[in-house]
C-alpha cells in the first residue's frame, strides 16, 4: 500500500468514527428536535401573526364605520347650522324691515306733528297780528264811549259763552 491509499483509509476511518460519534450522541435526533421546535414556534407565531391580523382588520372596519357614523354626524351638524343660520338671518332681516317700518311710521308722525305745530303757530301768530292790528285800528278810530260799549258787548258774549 501506498502512502496516498493508507491516507485515505485513515480518513475514511476517521470519517466513520465521526458519524458512528455522531450517531452515538444522539446529535440527528437533537437536530430534528431543534428543527421540530422551530417549526412549532414559527407555526405559533404565524397562528398569532393571522390572529392579530384578523384583530386588526376588525378594528380597522370598526374604526371605518365610526369614521362613516362621526362624517354623517358632522354633515348633519353643518346642515341643522345651516339652517339655524338662514332662519337666523330671515329673523334678523324681518325684524330690521319692522325696526324700519316703526322707525319711518315714528318720522312721518313727528313730521305730521312738526306740520301741526308749525301751522298753529302761524295761525296764532296771525291771530296775534290780526288782534294787535284791530286793537290798533279800533284804538285810533273809536273814543271813550264806544270802547265801553264794546267791552260791554264783549264781556256779555263771554258770560253768554261760559253759561
Amino acid at each position: 500500500m501506498d502512502l496516498t491509499s493508507l491516507a485515505t483509509f485513515w480518513a475514511f476511518v476517521g470519517l466513520v468514527l465521526f458519524l458512528a460519534l455522531i450517531v452515538y450522541l444522539k446529535v440527528p435526533g437533537m437536530l430534528a428536535k431543534s428543527l421540530d421546535n422551530r417549526a412549532a414556534r414559527i407555526t405559533n407565531e404565524l397562528v398569532e401573526a393571522k390572529r392579530l391580523r384578523a384583530e386588526a382588520q376588525s378594528l380597522l372596519a370598526e374604526y371605518q364605520s365610526k369614521r362613516k357614523e362621526a362624517e354623517a354626524e358632522a354633515a348633519n351638524i353643518v346642515a341643522a347650522a345651516e339652517r339655524e343660520a338662514e332662519m337666523l338671518t330671515a329673523e334678523a332681516k324681518q325684524k330690521t324691515e319692522e325696526f324700519v317700518a316703526r322707525r319711518t311710521a315714528l318720522s312721518e308722525q313727528k313730521i305730521k306733528q312738526a306740520e301741526t305745530d308749525a301751522i298753529n303757530s302761524v295761525r296764532a301768530t296771525a291771530v296775534d297780528i290780526a288782534i294787535a292790528a284791530a286793537e290798533s285800528v279800533i284804538t285810533a278810530k273809536s273814543d271813550a264811549a264806544t270802547q265801553a260799549a264794546l267791552f260791554a258787548k264783549a264781556i256779555g258774549h263771554v258770560k253768554t259763552r261760559l253759561n
